[in-house]
C-alpha cells in the first residue's frame, strides 16, 4: 500500500498513520525525520543538506525528492509506505510523481483528512500535559480522574505546549490552507483521492479509510 496522508495540524494524521502502519506493515516516511537522520548518518545527501539547514534556508524540492527516492530503496518499503509532510505544493507533487514514475511506482491513494476548523481549534487548545510523565489530557474531553493529579504518575504539575495555543493553531491552519490545500485538486484529477471526515471517532475514521483502500484493491 503506497499512500500520501494529507490534513491540517490536529486532524489525526499521526494516529491514523500509526494504525495503517500496523495494519499493512509499512513505514511512515516523514521528510523532517529523514533529513535529520541523513545528516546524522553523514550520507552524501546529508552533507549536502546540512549546510542548507544550518543556514536556516529551505531544503530544495529536488533534494527532498532524492531523499525520498533513496529511502524507498530500503527493505521495509517493499510492501509500501505512508508519506507524511510531503508534498506540500503542486510543484512538489509533480516532482514526486515524476520520481515515482521513473522508479515504476504508483500511488494507491492520497488520503485527505478534513476537519471543522472551529471544532479543531477547540480540540487542540484544550490539551494539557503532565510535566512528570508526558501523559496528555484535555479540558473537556479527557480530564484527570482526580482534579489536578495525573492519573498515571500522580504528578501535580501540568503545562501547555506552544503548538497547542490558539494563536499557534490558527497560524498553522492558515499556512496549511494557503500552501498545501491547493494540491488537493491536483490529486482529485488523478482519480486516486479519498477525503475523510477526521472529526469522528478514531476507529470510525480508520474504518472509512481501510474500507476505501481495500475496496480499490479488489
Amino acid at each position: 500500500m503506497r499512500l500520501i496522508l494529507l490534513g491540517p495540524p490536529g486532524a489525526g494524521k499521526g494516529t491514523q498513520a500509526q494504525l495503517l502502519m500496523k495494519r499493512y506493515g509499512i513505514p511512515q516516511l516523514s521528510t523532517g525525520d529523514m533529513l535529520r537522520a541523513s545528516v546524522k548518518a553523514g550520507t552524501s545527501l546529508g552533507v549536502e543538506v546540512k549546510s542548507i539547514m544550518e543556514s536556516g534556508a529551505l531544503v530544495p524540492d529536488d533534494l527532498i525528492v532524492r531523499l525520498i527516492s533513496d529511502r524507498l530503496c530500503d527493505s521495509d518499503c517493499l510492501n509500501g509506505f505512508i508519506l507524511d509532510g510531503f508534498p506540500r505544493t503542486e510543484a512538489q507533487a509533480t516532482s514526486l510523481d515524476q520520481m515515482l514514475s521513473d522508479r515504476g511506482i504508483s500511488l494507491d491513494c492520497v488520503v485527505s483528512i478534513t476537519v471543522d476548523q472551529r471544532a479543531l481549534v477547540d480540540r487542540i487548545v484544550g490539551r494539557f500535559t503532565c510535566k512528570s510523565c508526558g501523559i496528555g489530557y484535555h479540558e473537556t474531553l479527557n480530564r484527570p480522574r482526580v482534579e489536578g493529579v495525573c492519573d498515571a504518575c500522580g504528578g501535580k504539575e501540568f503545562f501547555r505546549r506552544d503548538d497547542d495555543k490558539a494563536e499557534t493553531v490558527m497560524a498553522r491552519l492558515t499556512a496549511y490552507i494557503q500552501q498545501t490545500a491547493p494540491i488537493i485538486p491536483y490529486y482529485k484529477e488523478k482519480g486516486r483521492f479519498l477525503e475523510v471526515n477526521g472529526m469522528g471517532e478514531i476507529e470510525v475514521v480508520q474504518e472509512l479509510i481501510v474500507n476505501d483502500l481495500e475496496g480499490r484493491s479488489k
